[in-house]
């Protein structure tokens, strides 16, 4: 089942079914304890973010020919960092440059986002996408210069400013997705292919993602966990490709949709 969470017309948020010919209609109850379809239309006034994450929880150098680009060998063990939930954003809404801890070097990456269900704890890789709701499409955007040189060794400051956790269009069940790493995945900016490759390029795969973060660690219901990032990325072009304002930006992944998102700049008129 494809799950959206949008505003209706009296700017109320709903969760919603999507079917096949794009109509909706509305859901009853919470998207982790499994809404039911009432078959009542709904109609859609404001498409948002299939959910709000209690963690968003990122893995770096994850497919083999992006480690490659970037000159790095295979990790041993999942490279693991963190966006801030604030750097939640909604698809249709824009990707904000920064311009007070301003950046001129911020890329796209494509990305599967695994939705957490329940709780988790110390899973096998045969139990863990037991623990799985669903899959989303999710957009890491990372200013290159604050991750490599400004953060102090770490990622998070280059990764996790406002707006930099694009997710959507909506929420796919597990069910509907019965093996994640098998999946067509793609960046288009102004409509031209920049990343397009499979989640079968994963060097840790989905089951072993969730062993591996949930191994003596609770995964709360709610948690997103971004899978990585195949080849193609901006910073290993020549020359590089930055996003811009007026860019446009769309994440595809196979069975899921497309997630849009334009481009603009932070304005700094005044502190907010």
């Amino acid at each position: 089942m494809k799950i959206i969470r949008f505003q209706d017309p009296a700017g109320d948020v709903r969760l919603g079914r999507l079917h096949d010919d794009d109509s909706v209609t509305l859901l009853n109850g919470d998207l982790l304890g499994g809404p039911t379809d009432t078959g009542q239309g709904a109609e859609v006034a404001k498409l948002l973010a299939p959910l709000e994450p209690v963690d968003i929880l990122c893995i770096g150098l994850n497919y083999a020919k992006h480690a490659e680009e970037g000159g790095k060998g295979l990790p041993e063990h999942p490279v693991l960092f963190m966006k801030s939930t604030g750097a939640l954003q909604n698809p249709g809404d824009p990707i904000v440059l920064p311009r007070t801890l301003r950046s001129d070097t911020v890329d796209y990456e494509c990305e599967l986002a695994v939705v957490i269900g329940r709780d988790c704890k110390n899973a096998s890789r045969a139990s863990a996408l037991d623990y799985v709701l669903g899959y989303t499409c999710g957009n890491d955007v990372s200013a290159r210069d604050w991750q490599r040189n400004g953060g102090g060794g770490q990622w998070c400051r280059g990764k996790t400013f406002d707006t930099f956790c694009p997710l959507g269009p909506c929420l796919v069940t597990a069910d509907d997705i019965p093996n994640p790493n098998n999946l067509a995945i793609k960046t288009l900016l102004n409509g031209q292919a920049m990343q397009d490759w499979t989640t079968a390029d994963m060097i840790f795969d989905v089951p072993r993602l969730v062993e591996f973060l949930s191994a003596s660690t609770t995964l709360r219901a709610g948690t997103v966990i971004l899978t990585g990032t195949p080849h193609g990325v901006g910073f290993a072009r020549t020359p590089p490709v930055w996003l811009k304002p007026g860019d446009e930006v769309t994440v595809e992944i196979e069975g899921i949709g497309r997630l849009t998102n334009p481009v603009v700049e932070e304005s700094t008129d005044a502190a907010e």
